[in-house]
C-alpha cells in the first residue's frame, strides 16, 4: 500500500475523488432528508433512493459507451455534467418543488452508472494488477470512512440553513474531482471498435460473468440478497421513526457508525482478500451485513449504532471482493462492460427491493422486515462460504499476492 501512496497519478486521483465522495454522502442523505420533511411520508422519502438506483437498469449502454471510448475524459464529463445538474436544487422550496428532487436524483444515478464502470476501467490502466485489492480497500474505507463526517455535516448544515447550501457544496466537489483527473497523467488510448453486432457487443459483459465461476457466484447471489437488502433504504427511517423515536435527521447522527466499521473492514480487506479468496471474502462480508442490520428490531440506539459499525465492515470486505475480483478476472477489453453487467445484475434486484420496501413498510411491521431481510441475506452468504475453491482461484491470488 505504501508503494501505491508514492504513485502521483494514484493520490492526485484518490484526492479528487474522495472530495467528490465527501459531497455524495452529505448529498445522498439530505435528499432523503429533504423529501420527507416536504411531505411527512417514510415512501417520498424511502423513493428517492429508488430514483437513484433506477438508471442503473440501463448499466450495459455504459458498459459499452466506456468500452468505446478513454475513461478519463469520460469521468472528466460526468463530474461537470454533475456539477451542474445538483444545482437546481437551488429551486426547490415547498412540496410542490419535490419532483425536482427526483430529477436530481435520477441524473445522479446516471452519472453514477457510468462513473462506476469508467472508474473500475480506469484503475485498471492507472495501476498494475498487484496494486487493485489495496486501491480498492482505500476507495471503499473513504466512500464509507466519510459517513463520519459528512452525513452529520450534511444533516447539520440542511437544518441551518437548508438544502440549496448542500447542493453548492456537492457542485464544488464535483468541480474538484474535474480538475483532479486534469491532472492525472495516465497514457491511454482510444479502443478499437468491435468488428461484431451490437448486441453481442452489449451482452459480452454477460456473457463473461456467466461463462467465469467465481464472477457467477459473487454476483448471483448478491444480487438475490440485495434483493431484500434494498427493504433497509425506507426500514431505516421507520427505525428512527417508530423505533428509536426520532427525527428523520437522526440518520446523521447513525451513518458515523457505519463509517467507523468500514474503515475496519477497508484496512483489511487486502488482507482478507489473499487470506480467504475473493468469494469468501464477500460471502463473510455479507453475512456481518446481514447480522448488523438485524439489530434494527432493537429500540436502543447504541444497539443500532452497534449494528450500523458491523454492517459497515462487513460492506467494506463485501465491497472489496466483489469489485477486485471482476477488475482480475476481466480481460481488458471488457472491464466497462463486465462492471456494468456486475451493476445490473446487483442493482436490478435494488431498485425492485426499494420500491418493495417502501410499500411493505407501510403494511408490515418493520420488524418483520428486518427478520425476512436478516434470513435471506445470512443464506446467501453461508452458500459463498460453502463453496469450493473456484478454478479460477490461484489466478487471483498470484495477481493480488504482492498486494498490502
Amino acid at each position: 500500500m505504501r508503494e501505491l501512496l508514492h504513485n502521483r497519478n494514484a493520490r492526485i486521483f484518490f484526492a479528487g475523488w474522495s472530495v467528490s465522495t465527501l459531497g455524495d454522502s452529505a448529498m445522498f442523505l439530505v435528499l432523503g432528508i429533504w423529501a420527507k420533511d416536504l411531505t411527512g411520508s417514510s415512501s417520498a422519502a424511502g423513493l428517492v433512493f429508488f430514483v437513484l438506483v433506477l438508471p442503473s437498469l440501463f448499466s450495459p449502454l455504459a458498459g459499452v459507451v466506456v468500452d468505446r471510448v478513454e475513461r478519463r475524459p469520460l469521468l472528466i464529463a460526468e463530474s461537470v455534467v454533475m456539477a451542474s445538474a445538483v444545482l437546481l436544487l437551488l429551486f426547490v422550496h415547498d412540496r410542490g418543488d419535490l419532483w425536482l428532487i427526483y430529477v436530481v436524483a435520477a441524473i445522479y444515478g446516471i452519472g453514477s452508472t457510468v462513473a462506476f464502470s469508467a472508474r473500475s476501467a480506469f484503475l485498471t490502466v492507472m495501476l498494475p494488477r498487484e496494486q487493485l485489492a489495496d486501491a480498492n480497500a482505500i476507495l471503499q474505507s473513504v466512500r464509507e470512512g466519510l459517513r463520519l463526517i459528512a452525513p452529520l455535516g450534511g444533516a447539520g448544515l440542511y437544518a441551518v440553513v437548508g438544502g440549496g447550501a448542500v447542493a453548492v457544496l456537492d457542485a464544488a466537489t464535483f468541480a474538484f474531482a474535474a480538475i483532479a483527473l486534469l491532472l492525472v497523467r495516465v497514457p491511454e488510448t482510444r479502443p478499437e471498435p468491435e468488428d461484431t453486432h451490437f448486441l453481442t457487443e452489449l451482452m459480452a459483459g454477460i456473457v463473461h460473468v456467466f461463462h467465469t465461476v467465481a464472477l457467477r457466484q459473487i454476483i448471483l447471489t448478491t444480487g438475490v440478497a440485495i434483493l431484500v437488502v434494498g427493504f433497509s433504504e425506507t426500514l431505516i427511517f421507520a427505525v428512527i421513526d417508530e423505533g428509536l423515536h426520532r427525527s428523520p435527521a437522526f440518520l446523521g447522527v447513525l451513518e458515523p457508525a457505519q463509517g467507523l466499521g468500514a474503515i475496519a473492514g477497508g484496512l483489511t480487506a487486502s488482507w482478507a482478500l489473499r487470506r480467504f479468496g475473493d468469494v469468501r471474502l464477500v460471502g463473510i462480508g455479507m453475512a456481518l451485513f446481514g447480522l448488523g442490520d438485524l439489530t434494527f428490531v432493537s429500540s436502543q440506539v447504541a444497539v443500532v449504532a452497534l449494528g450500523f459499525a458491523v454492517a459497515g465492515a462487513g460492506l467494506g470486505w463485501l465491497i472489496v471482493g466483489f469489485g477486485t475480483s471482476i477488475q482480475l478476472r476481466t480481460p481488458a477489453r471488457l472491464q466497462g462492460r463486465v462492471a456494468s453487467a456486475a451493476d445490473t445484475m446487483t442493482s436490478t434486484p435494488q431498485t425492485i427491493s426499494i420500491a418493495l420496501g417502501a410499500v411493505l413498510v407501510t403494511v408490515v411491521d418493520y420488524r418483520l422486515l428486518v427478520v425476512v431481510m436478516t434470513v435471506v441475506v445470512v443464506a446467501c452468504a453461508t452458500y459463498l462460504l460453502t463453496r469450493g475453491p473456484a478454478p479460477e482461484t490461484a489466478t487471483l491470488e498470484t495477481a493480488v499476492e504482492g498486494a498490502g
